[in-house]
């Protein structure tokens, strides 16, 4: 194909909907389509996060190659421009190997830009923010989001108190041009043109709300049961708190509790001890964040919807179907 018509698989679904499982199967039953994952998870990106994040595994990797997974300390950012131009270069690469790229994952605003392009908001302006973090240290989150609250609803009903990057960029466009975040729509690009040099097939998994945050539950309980408290605790060790990026993930940032010092102005932290506690929290926080998800999804266009089963194989089996549709519509083009 020309490099303006490089077909992208997109699937997404919210946490514990079974991405990895599903693709898999995919593939084996695809023998004559080898394809490559390009990751659109916000957490995956970091390194030493592995049983929170749910990664695929070494061997699930070795079968079906992840792109964007551990390319970043927790202490750094990583940001919806980076994904798209990463994401981007990785389906031009994968596609030149004469593989199909598969960009796959549950954080919709990377899928959501990726698929309709960059919004036009201003970039970053290193005064305005530094000002903000100041703020934030003296005033705290509830102040500044009781700001963003009055500049920018859309936003602040969007980002919790506790995104701390997610409020201040919010913030601080605002302040750079007087115009709120959520004015700024992504470039116009449905999923049906081509776009970045990309025609996408976009497919959206769902599942019953109730088998769903079961799914969850079970999902946080093996978590748990591979080690999730050790993994977090060498994390820790290594110098890694909920002030980086990386650890304000949920089913990390659960694990720590904050202290204030006599002087009320040196932040410390600690972990819980109380593993049970925790483990509950994490699950409570997933379930919430699922809920976000699904609701989020419904802005992205011409979805394909597949209610996913028990059957990893029958739901591969409709997804291989929806593919081959594109496939003959493509040549019928």
């Amino acid at each position: 194909m020309e490099a303006d018509q490089i077909p992208v698989l997109v699937l997404f679904g919210p946490t514990a909907s079974g991405k990895t499982g599903i693709l898999l199967e995919l593939f084996n039953l695809l023998n004559e389509l080898r394809a490559e994952v390009v990751s659109a998870d916000s957490m995956q990106v970091y390194r030493g996060m592995n049983i929170g994040t749910a990664k695929p595994s070494a061997q699930q990797r070795e079968k079906l190659p992840h792109h964007l997974i551990d390319i970043r300390d927790p202490s750094e950012q990583f940001n919806a421009g980076d994904f798209v131009r990463l994401a981007s270069d990785a389906c031009r690469q994968i596609a030149s190997r004469g593989k199909m790229p598969v960009v796959s994952g549950g954080t919709g605003f990377y899928l959501k830009n990726f698929i309709m392009g960059l919004s036009e908001a201003p970039p970053s302006d290193k005064t305005i923010r530094e000002q903000l973090k100041l703020e934030l240290e003296q005033k705290g989150g509830d102040a500044l989001m009781q700001e963003l609250t009055l500049c920018d609803p859309v936003s602040a009903q969007r980002i919790h108190v506790n995104d701390k990057y997610r409020m201040l960029r919010a913030l601080e466009v605002y302040r750079t041009c007087g115009r709120p975040l959520s004015s700024f729509e992504a470039n116009s690009c449905n999923a049906k043109s081509a776009c970045g040099n990309f025609r996408f097939i976009v497919i959206g998994l769902s599942r019953p709300r109730d088998e769903l945050y079961s799914r969850i539950n079970m999902r946080c309980a093996q978590m748990f049961h591979e080690g999730l408290a050790a993994e977090v605790r060498s994390l820790f060790e290594s110098g890694y708190t909920p002030d980086d990026p990386g650890l304000r993930a949920i089913g990390y940032r659960e694990f720590f509790i904050e202290n204030i010092e006599d002087t009320g102005t040196e932040k410390k932290w600690r972990l819980s001890h109380d593993t049970d506690g925790v483990q509950a929290l994490i699950a409570q926080n997933s379930r919430r964040y699922a809920k976000r998800q699904i609701t989020f999804f419904a802005g992205i266009p011409d979805v394909k919807w597949i209610e996913c089963g028990n059957n990893e194989a029958k739901t591969a089996e409709l997804i291989k179907l929806e593919i081959n549709n594109y496939n003959l519509r493509k040549n019928d083009d």
